[in-house]
């Protein structure tokens, strides 16, 4: 069903703009002016899960600029859906029949795409779509492994208690996704911002300093030498720079669409000294507390690995996963293809062994990835500690052979 975005004016003349869901423009007044609003402003808006037929390709600037919203909005988004998810599950273990909790979350919902989302929801559920088919409608907000939670839930009666493990492992998410942004966000800033600076130096004060010694028509020391190189470099050949950086990211996002070149990355990305030891620990505990979730709302084990492989974010440990899972399906179990994969650390494949054996596999999970999160800490605040004043030293060289080579010259004029 189509969502309109409209303004309205209440019976006191106060100004007012929301959202609603109907079949046609009309139908959309008839219902604002059965709650005694007048429309000022009604205009459709996107359809979330629907399109509209006279939708066109965006152009490619406008696909930039979505993708880097959906990067920085990823979190906020998670937050909230964890926030909803939980009062959904609150207000159905109160005994609130489906359509009124949904209509319930509705009403208090203040970010509009995901309003419109429920609304699209709560239409469908209305005509007789299960919720966890009417969730799937909506990929942008309800991955694979929220649909088939929610599933599970239904086909058990669980519903609200699987709701409840949903929420506790989106909140989860978002705390180790914050630890790992804000590890690796600080010493990018700080190369981005020295990068520019040094940029700035070469390209702008230099050359304006080397036009003044170069006045004096005197031998200049091979610092100088250098530097007046690399400036006239960057003054001259700054495309040929763009170019390349162009370059690099078509053939990273080239090789990135195909399974060899995704592999091949992920592996690499696994390898990089610090930083890989730090993604590895976030995939891991990823995989620890998502397959202990799954299983725990009832899911099967060939199915639940199914999911987890694609939430891993990284395609090394999804075939491993994938290769695991095969291996499940022709009567192994869980511990010994992990153990002879090489990928996973031995103490996770013995952990899971133990759960296995004991019958208690959901709750070593959650020790596990308890334990990853503790060593992500850890790693986050080394990663951190070592980086920074490895990028001071190397600015701080940078810019002092900047400055050397400005001042070589400069002294010997002084001497003569």
């Amino acid at each position: 069903m189509p969502v309109f975005q409209y303004k309205v004016l209440d019976e006191g003349g106060r100004e007012s703009t929301g959202v609603t869901d109907a079949d046609s423009p009309r139908e959309a007044r008839q219902k604002l002016f059965a709650r005694k609003l007048r429309v000022v402003e009604l205009a459709p808006l996107a359809g979330v899960g629907t399109q509209t037929a006279t939708s066109q390709r965006p152009s490619l600037p406008a696909q930039w600029m979505h993708r880097f919203g959906r990067i920085f909005s990823h979190r906020r988004r998670l937050q909230e859906l964890a926030m909803v998810t939980r009062q959904f599950g609150t207000l159905l273990q109160s005994g609130i029949p489906l359509m009124g909790a949904l209509t319930a979350i509705i009403d208090q919902v203040e970010d509009r795409r995901l309003k419109s989302t429920l609304m699209d929801v709560r239409e469908r559920v209305a005509q007789g779509t299960t919720l966890a088919d009417a969730l799937g409608a909506n990929p942008d907000y309800f991955n694979e492994l929220y649909v088939n939670m929610v599933a599970a839930g239904e086909a058990s009666g669980s519903l609200d208690a699987v709701l409840g493990r949903l929420a506790d492992y989106l909140q989860k998410q978002n705390r180790i996704q914050s630890k790992v942004v804000a590890a690796l966000t600080y010493p990018l800033l700080m190369m981005i911002v020295g990068t520019g600076v040094v940029i700035f130096l070469l390209t702008y004060v230099v050359p304006q300093i080397m036009t003044v010694i170069a006045k004096q028509k005197m031998a200049l020391p091979l610092p100088t030498v250098m530097l007046l190189a690399v400036s006239n470099f960057f003054r001259d050949f700054w495309w040929l720079l763009v170019g390349a950086f162009v370059a690099l990211i078509a053939l990273y996002r080239s090789a990135a669409a195909t399974d060899k070149g995704r592999l091949a990355i992920d592996t690499m990305m696994l390898r990089i000294p610090l930083v890989g030891n730090l993604l590895r620990k976030q995939a891991i505990s990823r995989f620890s507390i998502t397959f202990a979730t799954l299983l725990e709302s009832g899911l099967p084990v060939l199915e639940s690995l199914q999911i987890v492989k694609k939430v891993v974010n990284n395609r090394l440990l999804a075939d491993t996963l994938d290769l695991v899972r095969k291996k499940i399906a022709e009567g192994a179990d869980i511990s010994t293809p992990l153990k002879n994969s090489k990928v996973f650390p031995p103490v996770v494949a013995y952990m899971i062994a133990v759960g296995e054996e004991s019958g208690r596999l959901e709750e070593l999970l959650k020790k596990i990835s308890e334990s990853y999160d503790e060593e992500i800490e850890i790693a986050s605040q080394r990663l951190t500690s070592m980086l920074e004043p490895l990028m001071i030293v190397i600015m701080a060289v940078i810019v002092g052979f900047i400055v050397l080579s400005i001042m070589l010259p400069i002294f010997q004029m002084s001497k003569i």
